[in-house]
């Protein structure tokens, strides 16, 4: 049946709720073609589905819900409204950040980020957890209560020296005499 939906698929029980999970195997620019064959077969309507993707808007470290509205230039959700004929479904927006230079992009999804912003990206998807039983009993304002109100940690200060530096740079090293 996996290859039907040109994907990784698995039932899951949650909170007593059947709940579909898959990971289409298709270039991202297709994977509308997976989402499509999972709705369709199961006659999942589209404000019934929840798209996990990548938000360059977004910074990493945050996650945003949001239901609906166009797919802002990104190929993957381009692909899924033309299969579902429609825009109007779930939409969980892991933040990647931008490169900062609109000529940087493609190359900024395609890398590995960071090890400091997967590192955020992974607390981002840890902290949104804690929302999906909200989100499969239907409960859309509490799980984005709990989405947008799940700040990164804070980064640490840099450690300071007890004499008031910073470690780092000249005039750290005690003096003598």
């Amino acid at each position: 049946p996996e290859r039907s939906y040109h994907g990784l698929v698995a039932r899951a029980n949650v909170g007593g709720q059947s709940v579909w999970l898959l990971e289409p195997q298709t270039f991202m620019n297709l994977s509308g073609k997976s989402v499509g064959a999972l709705a369709r077969f199961f006659k999942i309507a589209p404000d019934e589905i929840l798209v996990v993707h990548d938000e360059l808007d977004v910074v990493p470290g945050q996650a945003k819900l949001k239901f609906g509205g166009s797919h802002a230039a990104h190929n993957g959700l381009r692909d899924i409204h033309a299969q579902l004929g429609t825009g109007d479904y779930w939409r969980l927006r892991l933040g990647i950040g931008h490169p900062g230079v609109k000529s940087e992009v493609i190359n900024w999804v395609l890398k590995k980020p960071l090890k400091e912003q997967r590192e955020a990206i992974d607390d981002a998807i840890v902290r949104t957890l804690h929302a999906v039983p909200a989100l499969v009993a239907g409960e859309m304002e509490k799980a984005t209560m709990q989405i947008h109100t799940s700040k990164p940690p804070r980064p640490k200060p840099p450690r300071r020296e007890p004499d008031g530096n910073d470690g780092g740079g000249e005039g750290g090293a005690p003096t003598s005499g």
